[in-house]
């Protein structure tokens, strides 16, 4: 049940709508969430009430492009299928949304089965 927040700059509907499926198809494929498995939020700044920041650091050159990803998940995954979910999610946003893969940038945030719940004030993921 990942949690997953798309932040980009000036992307437009279409591209920020792109971005989501990116994110979601590399998550199914690559750390096994299954594909009714969606909470999304998108969000589109205008660069004027709401901008994006970022520098060149560890030598990658970011630019106005950039997509910020957060995803907040049960831990669990390895490594390594933690660099292929990156992988895979600079492809496909590259794919779908036209976004250079030095562009996207991802962060993955683990937690436990406790602090989720999926609506109506239940922890769905303890037992009872």
């Amino acid at each position: 049940m990942p949690f997953v927040r798309i932040d980009t700059l000036r992307a437009g509907p279409e591209r920020l709508a792109a971005l989501g499926r990116a994110v979601h198809d590399a998550m199914t494929e690559t750390i096994g969430i299954p594909p009714d498995d969606r909470f999304q939020v998108l969000v589109d700044h205008d660069g004027t009430s709401g901008t994006l920041r970022c520098d060149d650091y560890l030598g990658v050159h970011r630019d106005e492009g950039i997509v910020f990803v957060a995803i907040t998940l049960r831990a669990g995954r390895t490594p390594a299928q933690k660099r292929a979910l990156y992988r895979r999610t600079a492809e496909l946003a590259h794919a779908y949304a036209g976004t250079e893969p030095r562009n996207v940038f991802v962060v993955l945030t683990e937690n436990g089965s406790a602090d989720w719940s999926l609506g109506e004030g239940e922890a769905q993921y303890l037992e009872p």
